[in-house]
This record gives structure tokens, sequence and C-alpha cells, in this order.
């Protein structure tokens, strides 16, 4: 009997030890889970976007989208009135058209004015060299009138063939000033074609402008206007989400953020299927939060909400993850998600 007592107690008891055993087993398997497969239902799905905005003023008339349409990349989104902007491109080209052709009617008037000081330079030459000759018979004549071998009259018509000779030179001398001073150049009607070059330019990109088309494939929303609305320059008109790349945002305990890299897998599900499983690829780790109470601002650190205030709380950073090949159907900014990280071979 004494002997029995202690294996019938066993045998009782064996049961109990089993489901210890598993219990251990399981806490064992799900905190291993816990740490080489962080989970987390606080993700929502995000997309880039841009504000669509016109770079000139003008009316809308013709806006062929409509809110929530999917569009390509180069099609139309809406366009401007370029009547005013075609002009202002006209009046520049045909003042341009107007300052080449004075351009050329000055060349040929600077070209007329340097003939003429060419011309008047070598009178002066001519003057110069009439002077020289005078002034030597003059001075040859001088000694010999005295001796008898030339009259006086032959002195007096070389002294005043100097003198006219002279004046001649000044006169022509003068006239050499006003031809040179009177030259003109085209440097200043050259930079104003600049001005006009500049002026066409602007006019040309203002022009341009006036087509607004999709810069890649996306998602029109929040549109609430149609043709016939003014539209100031820099105003948002719409946004547009760039649909080709899908995100999950997961916020993640900063204790399991130790073995997040880029580019490590994950297991998404999102709320308008649950469904559906995606795979994806860790993007970036958030570098920081902002702390205290109060939401972020616009391009400033994330805020995310601690659910208790009175105990120490993990804080929680966002996780971006790129989504492979999502279900443009399924992913809608902000829908709410859930994300596992797969184990990563280096934790491991």
């Amino acid at each position: 009997m004494t002997t029995d007592f202690p294996v019938a107690v066993v045998r009782r008891k064996w049961p109990l030890l089993v489901i210890i055993l598993a219990v251990i087993i399981g806490l064992i398997i799900v905190i291993w889970q816990m740490q080489t497969s962080p989970e987390t239902n606080d993700a929502t799905v995000y997309a880039d976007t841009i504000d669509v905005v016109p770079q000139v003023n003008g009316t809308i008339i013709d806006m062929p989208v409509h809110d929530n349409q999917r569009v390509k990349k180069g099609d139309l989104l809406f366009r401007i009135d370029p009547r005013m902007y075609q002009d202002s491109l006209n009046g520049a080209q045909s003042r341009l058209a107007a300052l080449d052709a004075q351009i050329m009617l000055t060349r040929r008037t600077v070209q007329a004015q340097e003939y003429n000081a060419r011309s008047v330079s070598a009178a002066v030459a001519r003057a110069q060299a009439l002077v020289r000759q005078t002034t030597s018979t003059r001075q040859r004549l001088a000694p010999l009138v005295p001796k008898g071998f030339a009259s006086q009259q032959d002195l007096d018509e070389a002294v005043t063939a100097e003198k006219a000779a002279r004046s001649e030179l000044a006169a022509t001398q003068l006239q050499a000033l006003q031809a040179a001073s009177a030259v003109s150049g085209v440097d200043a009607l050259v930079a104003q074609r600049g001005d006009i070059l500049a002026q066409i330019a602007i006019a040309k990109l203002q022009l341009e402008h006036t087509r607004v088309t999709a810069p890649f494939d996306g998602i029109v929303v929040s549109l609430t206007t149609t043709a016939g609305q003014y539209v100031s320059a820099l105003k948002p008109v719409f946004t547009l989400i760039n649909d080709q790349n899908w995100y999950v945002v997961a916020n993640f305990r900063e204790t399991d953020l130790d073995t997040v890299r880029p580019g490590r897998a994950a297991r998404l599900r999102v709320m308008t299927n649950h469904q559906r499983v995606f795979t994806g690829v860790v993007d970036s780790v958030g570098a920081g939060v902002m702390s205290g109470d109060g939401a972020s601002l616009p391009g400033g650190l994330p805020f995310i909400q601690k659910s208790i205030n009175w105990v120490h709380v993990s804080q929680r950073f966002p996780v971006k993850i790129r989504v492979e090949h999502p279900d443009p159907a399924l992913f809608r900014i902000g829908a709410s998600a859930t994300a596992v990280l797969l184990p990563d071979s280096r934790h491991q």
C-alpha cells in the first residue's frame, strides 16, 4: 500500500504537470514571437501627396477631371485662360522685332559716321602736308630776298600760302573732332534687346503654366471647383495622391526597435479588407517624435498619444513600411492597418 501511494498521486497529477509545461512552453513561444516579430495595430495607410497649385493667375476655362479620378502622368488637370499671357508674348516679340530693325539702321548710320570720320582724318593729313610744304617754301625764300636771288613778292606769296594752309589745317582738325564725336554705338540698344529677350522667356513660361498637367500617376482628391473659377498663383486648387507608392506607417514600441532596419520584411493588413495580406519592407524608422501634450505642426515632429498617463509607458516611434504590390482599390490614405515585422535573419 505504501509503495503504490506515490505512484497513484503521480498518475493523478501528471495531466496538471503537462498543462503547466505546455503553458510555460507557450509563454516562451509568445515571448520569442514578440521579440522576433513585433506586431502593432496602431498603423495607418499613407501615400505621398502634393497640392496642385497654378503658377499664374486667371480663370479656369477647362477642367476635364473630377474628384477621386485616377489620372496618368502628363494628363491635363485644368487650363487657365491663356489670352492675356499670349498677348504679353506677342507684344514682347513685336518689341524685339522693332528693336532689331532699329539696331540694323543704327549700325548703318554708325558705319556712315565712321566712313566720314576716316575721310576727314585723311583731309587733316593732306592739310598737314600742305602746311609743311608752304612752311618749307617760305623758309627757303626768306634768306634769298636780301641777296636778290628772290623777289619780295615771291616771299609774300609764300607767307600767304603758309597762313592759308595753317587755317585750312585748323578747320580740318575741327571737322575731324566733330566727325569723331558724331560716331555713336549700338551698345545701349543691344542691352535693351537682352531685357526684351528675358521678357519673352518669362511670357513663354507663363503661357506654358496656363496648362497644368499631372506630374505623376495619381488620384485627384479634395476637388471642389470647376471651370469658370478664378484661381490665384500659389494657392492650391486640389490635392493629388501619388498612388504608385503606398506605405503603412506603423507605431512600434521603442523596446522593439533594436532590430528594426530598412529592408526588413513585414506582413500587412488593411481594415478595408482584413482578409487580404500584403507584404512590405521597412523603408525607414522615425528619428523622433514630439514629447508632451499637443499635436504636431505641419512639417514638425509627429505626435503619438500615450494611452496611460499615470504609469511609464514605452514611447512609440513611427516605422515607415513600403507596401509591395498594393491593391489600389483597397488602399486609402488614413485607413487603419496592422503590421507584423517578420523575423530578421540577423536577429535569429
